[in-house]
């Protein structure tokens, strides 16, 4: 099976289809520039059919799971395709011009989702925390690091943890009095999954910084920030996913600062002091 004809399959195979089925591929047809987007219970809410009728239905196309059918569809989509072309005519201000906006408008999508009540409750959690882990995998890794270096110039208990199996072991010394700020586009790997469920067992708060509100370790995180950009498959680690991220994260530390002024100013004079002695 190539991932090139995934529309001709659901068209050819569509009679043969359970009515849940015929469901998925009507609205998979009709709406193919946006699946390649949605998780799996975004789909499934949208075509009111149970995730498992959705996992079925791309194994009888012959695909392992979703992941690997919502590929397929990414390749398949000339939209896709000319979203991700860059012509090779296009001067390098056009190119600017052309970024700008994009990233522009994935701040506008995620100032859309924003509950600001949520973050001010997260902020509230993270000053009180004695200890805060900052950790995600692959590019929200970089953003959890990046999350505790920010922090950390106005605040001491902030620690970025890399390696999934240092994640495990730095969540298995959490307490009830701790809490871990994740980083996770997805909201559904199995890393975040293992570590969600050790400092969970230890009682510490977990904020999760996801797309998908309804993926499944948002449905169980104490509290969820959503971030805007939609990222296909192929994109893995988009710039724009990551400005998303790093847009939520500034709101947050802010926040902080502005609900602790006095402890945030005192630390970040002591930083700005002790970094000048690094300075020739």
């Amino acid at each position: 099976m190539t991932d090139s004809n995934v529309f001709s399959k659901i068209v050819d195979g569509y009679y043969k289809f359970t009515a849940s089925e015929k469901k998925v591929s009507d609205y998979i047809i009709n709406e193919r520039k946006n699946v390649q987007y949605m998780s799996i219970s975004e789909l499934s809410e949208a075509c009111n059919v149970a995730e498992a009728t959705i996992s079925r239905f791309c194994k009888t196309l012959g695909y392992k799971g979703y992941n690997a059918f919502k590929l397929a569809i990414a390749n398949a989509s000339e939209i896709e395709k000319r979203t991700n072309l860059i012509e090779e005519d296009g001067s390098v201000a056009e190119i600017a011009k052309s970024r700008a906006n994009a990233n522009i408008d994935v701040i506008k999508q995620t100032m859309s989702l924003i509950n600001f009540d949520k973050i001010q409750e997260a902020a509230k959690v993270l000053a009180n925390s004695k200890k805060v882990l900052c950790m995600g995998q692959g590019g929200s890794a970089i953003i959890a690091e990046e999350a505790a270096h920010l922090f950390s110039m106005s605040f001491s208990n902030f620690y970025p943890v890399g390696e999934s199996h240092m994640q495990m072991i730095a969540a298995a010394g959490l307490s009830e009095e701790d809490s871990v700020l994740y980083f996770s586009y997805s909201g559904a790997t199995r890393d975040l999954e293992d570590s969600f469920y050790v400092a969970k067992s230890k009682n510490a708060k977990v904020i999760l910084v996801t797309r998908f509100p309804k993926s499944p370790i948002a449905m169980k995180a104490d509290i969820v920030l959503i971030c805007g950009s939609k990222e296909s498959p192929l994109q893995l680690g988009s710039v724009e996913a990551r400005i998303s991220q790093l847009y939520l994260l500034d709101l947050l530390y802010h926040e902080m600062c502005m609900q602790n002024p006095e402890k945030s100013e005192e630390h970040k004079n002591n930083v700005a002091e002790a970094v000048s002695l690094k300075h020739l």
